[in-house]
């Protein structure tokens, strides 16, 4: 067969790097595709050419067929590998593809079509001898009929769209009177996500652990498994920490489930990579269920490519050109351990709520057995508009343990300062006694959390910005009259700095001295001896030195906000103007003491897609004012305190973090008119 010359990668992002590396291997010219959003992305210098495809909104874009076929009619691309998401599982686009002459390097319709619908899959694999989890998986299924034909299933049970993955959608419900609730929820939700509302319940298995069988199939019908992952470390079904070999099954069942895997794909006549994703409980590891079949590549391929040293992209693109696959099962072996953690744009002290921001310094891991795939460039701005993750970091050993250690030290070396990120709550993860020993189920995150011990800026990072923005005010650029000394003669005026760490906290520290010599009090605290010195060899890298104690911190500033962090922790701190101080005084002097604020702030930036009251609503604590929506996440921002509320926002409209949407005038402080009756 002819390999192909010129490819193009619909998707954008890691992936999209990760493809065109492969592309340039196999000396396959590479075409990218772009929205405006990511006219600057990495993808788009990787590639041999790049087309623009739309504005930034997916819809309009990268979920645009039209706009992708246009692409690779002007490129010439003799094929179109969409990576995962967007299109990758798209029965309407692998159509369009294949009338357009242009190969779809991805499973065929029919396969797309068979396991692209959850109830579909499910009862069609069970007909070729896959073990499934009982529940209720009709088409076509109202709200009042699902709630009737799950009395059999027992609770607690999981509610799951047919359409989509990656957990959009799923709902936990442990009691019958939380079941038509959470059913109007899923239904939104997957209505928004995938365009296709039908949802199915199944029993929800205790204790469970996800564990996926990856299988490489050609179009000469020979279909092999390349081992398990386990991906139980999950948080609100979204996978965070993937592993392969799983530490749960024996060589026996790692060969059964590995059969049922290819009996699945089998029976759907399916070509290329995909996933076959079980759940097993952790109580009875040798016993496995059907949960669904992910048609395209998965995020976490990386790990099975390290144990097993095959390529899948390689081999996607071979399959599509028509190859045969050179393995038999018996040759199929695994070597050592490989553990993947997913970097996202979050803040998992805000509830993992996704964050924005310009990437303003990055060191990125390295060193032996540890792989990155990133698309992550100094001063690539992290926008709302996609999903928030940002990298993976991937750690190879010969055992687990030697494996999950090189992870956590590759996480400590990850810097990532300009926008918030998980990877300090990776490593809490990586570290956790449970996670260590692979005692996992898809619950033990959820469990962890209250318990996770996550850092807080401490005396060395105050004083570290304040010394900071001390040398830069004492710094030639700035006339002498506008220096901290306080133009007078004598010891120097000492310098104050009220620095911000979120909408409603500060810190003062105030710095007594030059840049050479000084001493600091942060806060309440006793002046100390302090000194700051960038890191010779490091560019943004400082050592801080506070009352003999000296630690490293990575530092860079942006405008009136610096960013700082050390070994996966970082912090971002605002310096607040004499204007803004004044001003939280003057609102804070008639507030009652520990009164909640009358102000509503969005906890991240997005789009408000809801607006629920009306300005001159009365409301009460806790009531929805409005939903407002980023990187496919949404969140309700609700009242903290009963009154009168002024909303200033309305649907379409973009929102910075924590800015405030809407005001509640509490009725006990609202003025009443002169003529008001007296009583």
């Amino acid at each position: 067969m002819t390999m192909f010359h010129t490819v193009l990668v619909a998707n954008r992002g890691e992936i999209a790097c990760r493809i065109i590396r492969t592309l340039r291997e196999l000396g396959i010219r590479s075409v990218a595709v772009y929205s405006d959003a990511d006219r600057g992305a990495l993808h788009v210098s990787l590639a041999d050419v790049a087309v623009r495809i739309g504005p930034a909104k997916p819809q309009l874009s990268y979920l645009s067929i039209e706009a992708i076929l246009d692409a690779a009619a002007r490129t010439g691309a003799q094929a179109i590998h969409p990576g995962y998401g967007f299109l990758s599982e798209n029965q309407a686009f692998a159509r369009a593809c294949s009338d357009a002459g242009v190969v779809f390097i991805g499973p065929s319709v029919h396969a797309l079509n068979m396991m692209g619908d959850k109830i579909r899959s499910k009862n069609h694999v069970a007909e070729s001898g896959v073990p499934v989890v009982p529940g209720v998986s009709l088409p076509g299924q109202s709200d009042e009929q699902l709630i009737a034909a799950s009395e059999g299933v027992g609770y607690p049970m999981l509610i799951k769209p047919s359409a989509g993955g990656g957990g959009k959608g799923m709902h936990l419900v442990e009691r019958a009177g939380d079941l038509a609730g959470a059913l109007v929820t899923a239904r939104r939700v997957a209505s928004s996500a995938f365009g296709d509302d039908t949802l199915l319940i199944e029993r929800f298995v205790s204790a469970p652990r996800h564990i996926e069988v990856q299988v490489l199939a050609d179009n000469h019908g020979n279909v092999i498994h390349l081992g398990e992952r386990e991906c139980s470390l999950q948080r609100r079904h979204q996978k965070v920490i993937e592993e392969a070999p799983s530490p749960l099954l024996d060589a026996d069942t790692r060969a059964r489930i590995g059969e049922a895997a290819c009996a699945a794909a089998r029976s759907v006549g399916y070509t290329g990579a995909g996933t076959v994703e079980f759940l097993v409980s952790d109580a009875a590891p040798d016993e496995f269920f059907f949960m669904e079949m992910n048609t395209r590549l998965q995020v976490e391929h990386p790990v099975t490519e390290m144990v097993t040293g095959l390529d899948l992209v390689e081999w996607q693109v071979r399959v599509a050109a028509g190859e045969t696959l050179p393995l038999a099962q018996q040759d199929v072996v695994l070597t050592g351990h490989a553990v993947e953690a997913r970097v996202y744009a979050e803040n998992p002290e805000r509830g993992f709520l996704p964050t924005t921001g310009t990437v303003l310094r990055l060191e990125e891991a390295c060193g032996e057995g540890i792989r990155v795939d990133s698309a992550l460039t100094p001063g690539l701005a992290i926008s709302s508009d996609y999903d928030p993750m940002l990298a993976k970091v991937i750690a190879w050993a010969p055992t687990r343990a030697e494996a999950l250690s090189r992870l956590d030290r590759a996480l400590a070396d990850t810097v990532v300062l300009g926008v918030r990120t998980n990877i300090e709550y990776l490593r809490l993860l990586v570290q956790d006694e449970d996670v260590r020993a692979g005692h996992l189920d898809t619950g033990l995150i959820e469990r962890k959390l209250p318990g996770l011990g996550f850092r807080a800026a401490d005396d060395h990072v105050y004083a570290a910005a304040a010394l900071f923005l001390h040398a830069q005010a004492w710094s030639g650029e700035n006339p002498v009259w506008s220096r901290p000394s306080g133009w007078r003669m004598g010891p120097h005026r000492q310098a104050r700095y009220n620095l911000a760490v979120s909408a409603t906290e500060s810190v003062d520290v105030r710095v007594e001295g030059g840049p050479d010599a000084a001493s600091v009090a942060v806060g309440a605290g006793e002046p100390a001896p302090a000194s700051l010195a960038e890191v010779a060899g490091r560019p943004g890298a400082f050592s801080i030195e506070l009352d003999g104690v000296s630690r490293v911190l990575d530092l860079v500033r942006d405008g009136r906000r610096l960013w700082i962090g050390s070994d996966g922790f970082s912090v971002d701190l605002r310096r607040r103007s004499r204007a803004e101080q004044l001003a939280e005084q003057l609102a804070g002097r008639d507030r009652v003491e520990g009164a909640a604020s009358p102000d509503v702030r969005s906890p991240m930036p997005g789009t408000v897609i809801a607006v629920h009251a009306a300005s001159g609503d009365l409301v009460e604590i806790g009531q929805t004012i409005l939903t407002v929506e980023a990187m496919k996440m949404e969140h309700k921002l609700t009242a903290a305190t009963a009154g009168v509320v002024s909303v200033t926002f309305k649907p379409g409209d973009l929102v910075k973090l924590d800015q405030i949407v809407a005001t509640i005038a509490a009725i006990a402080t609202m003025a009443e008119p002169d003529d008001a009756p007296m009583v």
